[in-house]
């Protein structure tokens, strides 16, 4: 493979697991935009996500009715813990609704592992082949994971979607006036109750999709599996910029880049092509870029995130300090 063809396939690698990250992310920021709540137990309602689509999917269920279970009972359980655990501590401390997102993490999590031992099912458990995601496209020399050509334009759809939603209609309007300033919203005639539900149904309904996708590449299910999703969610909008749909989508697709970047150019040494390059410059390549690196690609990617928080606390996208002051 040329050096360009392999610039290509990375290329969409980053926009794949961009878009997947996006749309993890948008559901975290809605949230926070409107309550200045961070919901840790999002990552915990993806897991939920992906149980109702194996469960569907091990019925014997077709696809298309598979994925709407999946997505209407996430859009439910989203729904139910904002209406129980969330408007009751409206108003309180942060600090009080920080914790109760934990709280209601542990909820779904004892409670998938209490229904899959009532169903006899094992702990992990195989999420089920899917055909239409299962394989590869192979254009020429480029080969791309049929997962990841369905994140790509899933994402991109969703999240068009949801930009003509905030943009176009009433209620995406009133959704960006409570983010802007919730008590105006409601002194202003905004039914807040149902733009926050709105909000939670919204990125219940992201994250069902973001888990489906998520969990072909796993391959398998456990009920601790959300902490991982809500992490990377977490650091895209930290990236992009907390608290906007626009900050959660650049930085989804800045994360995605960032993560194919560090696990691209370590050991590319070892793959250009002879003659590309001096032997002097190959040698150093494989001397200071060695393939084992991309094991820390993490810790690079939390490197970033600090320099990214010292440089420009409000994110790609987000207001500077000095700005919101003024």
């Amino acid at each position: 493979m040329t050096l360009v063809y392999y610039a290509l396939q990375q290329l969409v690698n980053a926009l794949s697991i961009g878009s997947l990250y996006a749309l993890m992310a948008v559901g975290l920021a809605m949230v926070f935009g409107i309550l200045r709540l961070i919901n840790f137990a999002h990552g915990d309602l993806m897991m939920i996500a992906a149980y109702f689509a194996a469960f569907a999917l091990l019925a014997k269920l077709p696809l298309p009715l598979a994925i709407g279970i999946m997505i209407v009972g996430t859009i439910l359980v989203g729904l139910i813990m904002e209406r129980v655990a969330y408007r009751p501590i409206r108003g309180a401390p942060d600090v009080a609704a920080l914790l109760t997102s934990f709280a209601v993490g542990q909820i779904l999590q004892n409670g998938t592992l209490l229904i899959t031992r009532l169903l006899q099912k094992p702990s992990p458990l195989a999420f089920p082949v899917i055909g239409l995601l299962s394989g590869v496209f192979a254009f020429g020399p480029i080969t791309v994971p049929r997962v990841n050509v369905v994140s790509l334009i899933a994402g991109i759809i969703l999240l068009v979607l949801l930009s003509l939603f905030v943009t176009r209609s009433n209620l995406g309007l009133s959704m960006r006036a409570a983010a802007e300033d919730l008590h105006a919203a409601q002194l202003m005639g905004i039914d807040i109750n149902r733009v926050i539900a709105t909000a939670f149904a919204i990125g219940s309904g992201l994250a069902a999709v973001a888990a489906l996708l998520y969990a072909v590449q796993a391959g398998q299910l456990t009920p601790y599996m959300g902490f991982t999703p809500v992490l990377k969610a977490f650091i895209a909008a930290v990236i992009g910029g907390f608290g906007t749909i626009a900050g959660a989508v650049v930085g989804g697709y800045a994360l995605g880049a960032l993560e194919v970047f560090l696990t691209a150019i370590p050991g590319i040494g070892d793959i250009l092509p002879p003659g590309l390059v001096s032997p002097a410059v190959q040698t150093f390549l494989k001397t200071w870029l060695p393939g084992s690196l991309t094991s820390y690609r993490d810790a690079f990617v939390f490197v970033a995130l600090i320099l990214m928080l010292l440089f420009r606390p409000g994110g790609i996208v987000g207001r500077r300090e000095r700005e919101e002051m003024q």
